[in-house]
């Protein structure tokens, strides 16, 4: 099973080679992305179901990663979102926090880290399908 992922990310360079690296190490299925703060709630907020996982990044070519962060706060349970920034400083980490985020790496040395957070929630999301699956 892939994980459906969303991403938000202006910098087409870097997007491109994240879902690259995501679908080759993680088995990601990037099924949209958006580059600034209101592409990236729209399309979170329309497809609300429809998808796993959406990392996002804080600073975007209009508006910020952080109001589409607060948009997600009521997501389902089994997603998950996560902020891959060059600024993951403490006082970053602890607002995304306060927004619900799931995890925050710092995209100069925490890819792997990210790598494995999709590995392990991909895992994760098998495991609840399958569930489902036998109980229906």
């Amino acid at each position: 099973m892939t994980l459906r992922t969303y991403i938000v990310e202006d910098n087409a360079t870097i997007r491109e080679n994240l879902i690259g690296a995501l679908q080759e190490l993680a088995q990601i299925e990037a099924i949209g992305m958006a580059e600034t703060e209101d592409e990236g709630k729209a399309w979170l907020e329309k497809h609300a179901d429809q998808w796993d996982l959406a990392i996002v990044d804080l600073f975007l070519r209009q508006g910020s990663g952080l109001g589409v962060l607060a948009a997600c706060r009521n997501r389902l349970a089994n997603q998950k979102i996560v902020v891959l920034s060059n600024y993951a400083t403490p006082d970053v980490r602890m607002r995304c926090a306060q927004l619900g985020v799931d995890a925050v790496f710092d995209k100069s040395n925490e890819i792997e880290a990210l790598v494995d957070f999709c590995i392990a929630h991909r895992a994760s999301s098998s495991h609840q399908r399958a569930t489902a699956g036998r109980a229906a």
